[in-house]
């Protein structure tokens, strides 16, 4: 295991950092309204008057292609009598955004069209129209922020933009769009994606798969990742001849034989990078900005504080981890897949439909089923008075790293309101 970044602490992590609606009203406060966080990908909005509603917490966010071909963000409130304006997920509008408790109408920019029955206002109309907020697009994806007055986009995400770029996400089409309410706080499933030490009892199928012990972990300002080695067997394993099926899966994806593979398993991994720079160009698939172990391994990251990418070269996993409105125990898991098309591949005309359920009512493959149904059963062990909080150990150091940069957040929230200024 190699980590970089700073010494972050032995401490245990209180448990009401998970189980307290208190803390949860502080994190609304200091770190939610502040941040830069992810709507939707742009593709889902390319046409004027598409727009896309975004709940997270107590808002929900409305995100609207303009017709000069940029996006705009409001708060998706009506300023009547606080109707939400659009339903949640992707609209389109030909004309008018249009409030459906009393029509008030509002243009694509926010600004009041029409207010029926105006002359019954003796006080006029309201002094503006919806509500607008900060944003931006990076990644293919677009983003806002409730902070008034941020940081440009590029520099909160930095440095990953310069990591990531070399993948082209705008090269990948969403194959998978889910929503699942778990019953654990937003940070109990934030914290199961940043680290591997968890897999050798949630997924111990995965073994036989990846190196879960000899992984690269980077933290930095506030986002962090971990490299975990792909297409090889986790020490914790007795020696196999045979390569695992898992393994061969890898092969295969990748349009390896594992008939015609005569090497050991430990140097499978070498010859799928080596397969694929040589055969991806062939195929449509171009890799030039990618390293060799960016071919195979899974290049975990954090963009603090709510999306996991799990990202490889052909495809990406995402997870947003949403808090819920007013239960700490509870939360939203967006789950989106994305594929890289090849280079004469055509995208499909239709995105996949969304779809959102509670845990337990729909498979979401067996390894986030492992983790889905291990969440309820550690919030719930917060709980105990025998549990006084988090016991972390060096493999969890990305979690160390986010309860620092939240801690960074709360403290730069009480010098602002001391007036003491950043």
């Amino acid at each position: 295991m190699e980590t970089s970044g700073s010494d972050f602490g032995t401490a245990v992590i209180p448990k009401e950092y998970y189980t307290s609606p208190a803390f949860m009203e502080r994190e609304w406060a200091a770190l939610w309204t502040k941040v830069w966080l992810m709507a939707c990908r742009e593709d889902a909005i390319p046409e004027a008057g598409d727009h896309y509603v975004h709940d997270v917490g107590r808002e929900s966010i409305l995100v609207v292609r303009q017709r000069d071909g940029s996006v705009r963000a409001f708060f998706n409130v009506c300023q009547h009598r606080g109707n939400r304006v659009a339903p949640p997920g992707v609209g389109h509008t030909d004309d008018t955004l249009k409030c459906g408790y009393h029509h008030w109408e509002y243009d694509l920019n926010g600004r009041i069209r029409r207010i029926p029955d105006i002359e019954t206002f003796p006080q006029g109309a309201p002094c503006h129209g919806l509500v607008e907020l900060p944003c931006d697009s990076w990644g293919s994806f677009v983003w806002f922020t409730m902070n008034p007055e941020p940081e440009p986009l590029l520099e909160f995400l930095d440095p990953l933009p310069g990591q990531l770029d070399p993948y082209h996400f705008e090269r990948m089409v969403m194959t998978r769009d889910w929503t699942v309410e778990w019953d654990c706080n937003w940070k109990t499933s934030v914290d199961a994606f940043n680290e591997s030490y968890h897999v050798q009892g949630i997924h111990p199928q995965l073994l036989y798969y990846l190196d879960d012990f000899n992984v690269r972990i980077d933290c930095f300002d506030r986002h962090s990742r971990y490299i975990v080695p792909f297409a090889t067997v986790s020490h914790r394993v007795s020696d196999t001849t045979e390569i695992p099926p898992l393994i061969k899966l890898i092969m295969r994806e990748a349009d390896m034989e594992p008939a015609d593979f005569d090497g050991r398993v430990e140097d499978v991994r070498h010859a799928v990078q080596q397969w694929k720079r040589e055969h991806g160009p062939a195929a449509g698939l171009d890799y030039t900005e990618l390293s060799d172990d960016q071919l195979t391994d899974d290049y975990n990251y954090l963009i603090f504080p709510n999306v996991t990418l799990n990202t490889h070269a052909d495809d990406l996993m995402l997870f947003r981890h949403r808090p819920h409105p007013t239960d700490p125990d509870r939360m939203f898991f967006d789950l989106q897949n994305f594929r890289l098309l090849k280079s004469d591949e055509e995208p499909p005309l239709r995105r996949p439909r969304h779809l959102q359920f509670r845990h337990g009512e729909k498979s979401l493959g067996r390894v986030l089923d492992q983790d889905a149904a291990n969440l309820p059963r550690v919030q719930a062990g917060m709980h105990s008075a025998a549990f006084e909080g988090l016991w972390l150990g060096k493999q969890e150091t990305r979690i160390r790293h986010f309860h620092k940069v939240i801690a960074d957040y709360f403290g730069r929230h009480a010098r602002d309101s001391r007036g003491e200024g950043a």
